[in-house]
């Protein structure tokens, strides 16, 4: 993409150089302009004192003649050079003019220039018989002279100036045609085409920047490829989540109509089997004692099946957490596990909670909290495990915390799936989770899920 407004390197380069060119032949010219006022002025001065002394001698031999004959002597004399001589009678009267120079008839140097470098001379004057002599420095034809010279000097100058200015912008836009190509292929990257690379640059510079181009290239194609891969596996891990939110909410479903199947169904054909058994017995007591021992065993199996249903039925799905809310559940759970392990302090502390959790939110907590309590009741070892659950702000915090042995060292590695499974079910609600040592030695499970 062009950008407008900004010189370019190879014109700045020439501006530089035509900028220190035009100072240099500025100050040649100045310097030649302080020397030829200086020679001018010396050229002056010198011609203007041997005229002067050499007219006062010749008026002095040709007195005795007057006016005329220092007329008649100067006529003869002609021009002097560098020098303008007037002769006035006693009245005043101008009767003798120099006449004009013939060197470079008819041109002046121009009046600024000649203000530069024309000396101040003063007029001199010679009293004479009868009249008097007034003699002026001419300085116009040195003037001249040196305007001519600087002329040339100008010519030359400029030809040489306008000359190495065009071989300095020529070899400027040589050595820099490299850059182009490094231009080129920036904008290249800049329209996403990170396969870009620099041939071979001529120069050592140029052979760097091609180099540095390069490396910097595969860089931003590598760190875009990898960008590419997180993005995907990112995709495929909300995907993945988002199979297993809907496996997970399936799998819920499905155990809560396989709870309501055995509770209704089973459980009711569990309790006729054991009261058809009971019928049996009392009739057969006393009468046949076979059928009363099988009739006996009937009931005994039956009621053993009636338990062991009903304490499947919480781990399939909880009717408290259905009928009654996360709170409620929480309760059961912890109130069976004291019951299962009377060996081990179960404390709860559970806070008020909301009654519009949603299903989702209550079945995610109350599953985190039933790995986490069996964990610390299989593995940890533990004498008390303290269950604290309440709301904070926009958040639901669940904490489980055991004084047993504490993690183990390879508690995160794969085959791990009680604690993946937590990890799945906090993940696909956006919340965190964390496992650490606790203050008392143990495991401490803390896990924030958001409400909304």
């Amino acid at each position: 993409m062009a950008v407008s407004g900004i010189v370019s390197l190879r014109l700045q380069i020439n501006l530089i150089i035509a900028s220190l060119m035009a100072l240099f032949l500025g100050t040649l010219a100045w310097q030649q302009i302080q020397d030829t006022a200086a020679s001018v002025r010396e050229e002056m001065q010198g011609s203007h004192r041997v005229a002067t002394q050499l007219l006062a001698r010749i008026s002095w031999v040709f007195s005795e003649g007057g006016v005329a004959g220092m007329v008649k002597f100067l006529q003869q004399l002609g021009r002097i050079r560098a020098n303008e001589v007037w002769l006035y009678d006693a009245t005043g009267t101008l009767v003798y003019a120099s006449p004009p120079s013939p060197y470079k008839a008819g041109r002046e140097a121009p009046e600024w220039y000649a203000s530069l470098v024309a000396p101040k001379m003063v007029a001199e004057q010679i009293d004479i018989l009868g009249g008097r002599l007034v003699i002026r420095a001419d300085a116009s034809r040195a003037i001249l002279d040196g305007w001519d010279d600087l002329q040339r000097l100008l010519i030359i100058s400029g030809a040489a100036f306008a000359s190495i200015n065009l071989l300095v912008f020529w070899l400027t836009g040589r050595t820099l045609k490299p850059l182009r190509k490094v231009v080129d292929g920036l904008q290249r990257m800049e329209q996403g085409d990170y396969s870009t690379r620099l041939p071979p640059l001529a120069g050592r510079e140029a052979q760097l920047m091609s180099q540095a181009f390069n490396r910097m290239a595969q860089a931003v194609s590598d760190n875009e490829a990898a960008r590419r891969a997180a993005a995907e596996a990112t995709r495929d891990l909300q995907d993945n989540r988002e199979l297993t939110r809907a496996i997970q909410a399936h799998v819920e479903d499905e155990r809560r109509a396989i709870a309501r199947e055995l509770h209704d169904e089973l459980g009711q054909s569990i309790t006729a089997i054991k009261s058809m058994g009971l019928a049996i017995l009392r009739r057969s007591e006393g009468r046949d004692a076979g059928v009363s021992q099988a009739a006996q065993l009937i009931v005994d199996t039956a009621g053993h099946l009636y338990d062991a249903v009903h304490q499947m039925i919480p781990r399939l799905r909880p009717f408290a957490l259905d009928s009654f809310g996360l709170a409620d559940a929480l309760a059961d759970l912890v109130a069976e596990s004291r019951a299962q392990h009377a060996n081990v302090e179960v404390a709860a502390h559970i806070g008020e909670l909301p009654a519009d959790l949603g299903d989702t939110l209550a079945t995610a907590a109350y599953r985190i909290v039933q790995e986490a309590l069996t964990n610390a009741l299989r593995h940890a070892h533990a004498g008390r495990i303290d269950l604290a659950v309440r709301v904070d702000q926009t958040r639901l915090v669940l904490c489980v915390e055991d004084d047993g042995v504490g993690p183990p060292e390879n508690w995160d590695r794969a085959g791990h799936y009680g604690i993946r499974g937590m990890r799945e079910r906090v993940a696909q609600l956006n919340g965190e989770l964390t496992l650490d040592k606790g203050a008392r030695g143990g495991v401490r499970m803390f896990a924030w899920l958001p409400l909304q």
